[in-house]
């Protein structure tokens, strides 16, 4: 009998061995979980119109597992307050923010017609809402510089300390300044961290050329769901998608790691829903880790083990042996288009090489192909869309055969 175990246990090593030593871009599900979550959100900290605390609320009473609270050259530290508006909607809203947390911890002074409230810091709120593998906060900003008149931006995620944005002598350098202090910051901290470039196209600040350039970013937003900008281009200049497989076709040359592909949210205002308005619940990614923890989420993003998408669910998401399998959760009601677009080597631009009209499909990547991604369409509208993308959306990330 003790024989006998120790074959079992001998041939389940084996199993287990061989199974961890599964390869591909996305873990295998059994021993995997999902994780939903936003990298990119405004409060009252800078630009955005509402507490951080209702912020937090709202996500993680939607299913969210985590969400980075990135607001513009600061950190939620130290002491600062803000006035609400005179406008009914935001003084109401205050007054269900003090019914909600009551006055022991809402700091607000009134004179005459004016309200100033004390902001909570990251410290004193985030405890509020971090439950273990249910939903936790990534400390974070939005690093917000420029040049010439153009806006730079970039989400760090998952900080020690605040930076301050770099300056430099063009797009390119400003951009590259900024990586670099947040890729030194992670190295002398020990801390993982990620940096990626937030809506290229907002006011057209970064071309295409000027995202080829940069050295060490591994994520840039392909889908933001502020109304302003321009994720679909214009009559002259590329959309978000087509700018993501030339970017990738170039880096693959340059020897660089591919460049993958965030959905995220751009928060501001919370208080109506408007296609003018930047509405939080339009756009995130999920995220196939073992962990809900910064670590386990951030390596499992640079490992390329996720998806972005501005509705689409996936039941399924595998790269093994080469085959990139993917499953979308089927609907009643709901039809689904998945493309899976590529690029070969030797050429210059990507093709849908496969197109499936169904829920799921599966596609075997050659050793020709540079990198073969899929994009899932649902025919489900968006129920609060930018510009002209009024279906729901997915996008797995690239690819490489193995």
């Amino acid at each position: 009998m003790v024989a006998e175990i120790g074959r079992r246990s001998a041939n389940l090593l084996i199993v287990l061995f061989i199974f961890s030593c599964s390869s591909g871009n996305v873990q295998e599900a059994e021993k995997q979980n999902w994780y939903k979550g936003n990298l990119h959100t405004h409060s009252y900290w800078s630009d955005g119109d509402e507490f951080p605390e209702v912020i937090m609320q709202w996500y993680k009473e939607k299913g969210y597992h985590f969400v980075a609270l990135s607001d513009h050259n600061i950190f939620q530290e130290g002491e600062k307050w803000v006035n609400i508006r005179k406008d009914s909607l935001y003084r109401t809203a205050f007054q269900d923010y003090l019914a909600a947390y009551g006055e022991e911890w809402v700091v607000y002074e009134e004179e005459g017609e004016d309200l100033k409230v004390k902001l909570k810091t990251f410290d004193e709120y985030a405890p509020l809402y971090h439950e273990a593998e249910r939903f936790i906060m990534l400390p974070a900003e939005e690093i917000s510089a420029g040049y010439e008149g153009k806006p730079l931006h970039l989400n760090a995620t998952n900080l020690d300390k605040l930076i301050q944005p770099r300056e430099g002598g063009s797009v390119v350098e400003v951009l590259q300044n900024n990586i670099n202090a947040v890729l030194e910051q992670r190295k002398v901290s020990g801390k993982p961290m990620m940096v990626h470039i937030n809506h290229p196209n907002f006011r057209w600040a970064i071309t295409l050329e000027d995202m080829i350039r940069l050295k060490g970013e591994r994520f840039f937003e392909v889908y933001n769901g502020h109304p302003s900008v321009n994720n679909l281009g214009d009559s002259t200049r590329i959309g978000y998608e087509e700018m993501w497989d030339f970017i990738n076709i170039a880096y693959l040359e340059k020897k660089q790691p591919l460049l993958f592909g965030l959905a995220t949210d751009d928060s501001h205002s919370y208080h109506e829903q408007s296609s003018k308005l930047a509405n939080a619940g339009r756009g995130w990614v999920m995220v196939q880790t073992d962990t809900l923890s910064p670590a386990s989420l951030i390596h499992a993003l640079e490992q390329g083990d996720f998806y972005a998408s501005t509705g689409v669910a996936l039941e399924t998401l595998n790269y093994t042996n080469n085959t990139l399998q993917v499953v979308a959760q089927a609907k009643e009601g709901v039809n689904y288009t998945l493309e899976f677009i590529g690029c070969e080597k030797g050429e210059k631009e990507t093709r849908v090489l496969k197109t499936v009209q169904g829920n799921s499909a599966e596609f075997e990547v050659g050793q020709d192909m540079l990198f073969v991604r899929c994009k899932i369409t649902s025919s489900e509208p968006q129920p609060n869309p930018v510009e002209n993308m009024t279906n729901q959306l997915a996008w797995t990330q690239p690819v490489q055969p193995e």
